[in-house]
């Protein structure tokens, strides 16, 4: 049986992005995969906020159920997505252990509205990140991204706002070190 080496890229990993990314759509980022196969990876943004909460694109009770979307990344920002740790919610996807992506919709809206799930079980992005086979290996192989295997299932209980420095501290070593690079360095 291979062993997955650290730069191996699974349904579940988490990519953060290198410090100095310079790219505005990935600086600082923390990335979800959600599908990695011979066709090409889908990912979602974790540390994006946009400014649009949920009651503001699809129909619930804000009362009950309203929570920020997330701005899951560049490609088809007209779309929305979701990760939870609802894993009898039909059709969701397995991305890791307890964390899936995507699922019937009309059902989880029913359960939103019937105050059935809690803001820290679900997170929902306006677009997502996308791509081509071969590509975020690529990118990956000009350290361009971080890889963390083990963090998936803690992912919605972490500060979004702190997220990419928390990841990297708690993944230690050199990684530790990064999360204290300042965004800007000539201010240093």
């Amino acid at each position: 049986m291979r062993r997955k080496m650290a730069k191996e890229i699974q349904n579940g990993s988490i990519l953060i992005s290198e410090p100095f990314l310079g790219d505005p759509n990935f600086e600082r980022s923390v990335v979800v995969i959600c599908q990695h196969d011979k066709e090409g990876t889908v990912g979602l943004v974790l540390n994006r906020v946009s400014a649009l909460h949920l009651s503001d694109v699809v129909e619930v009770n804000e009362e009950i159920f309203d929570m920020p979307l997330a701005v899951g990344g560049p490609m088809q920002p007209n779309t929305l997505h979701y990760i939870h740790r609802l894993p009898h919610l039909t059709d969701a996807q397995p991305i890791s252990s307890e964390l899936y992506w995507g699922g019937d919709f009309e059902e989880l809206t029913r359960w939103l509205n019937e105050g059935l799930v809690s803001q820290d079980e679900i997170r929902f992005f306006v677009g997502y990140s996308g791509w081509s086979p071969g590509q975020l290996q690529e990118e990956i192989e000009k350290n361009v991204w971080f890889i963390n295997n083990n963090a998936a299932n803690k992912l919605l209980t972490l500060n979004i706002d702190t997220l990419w420095r928390d990841i990297l501290k708690e993944m230690g070593g050199k990684y530790k070190m990064y999360a204290n690079y300042p965004a800007d360095p000539s201010l240093n």
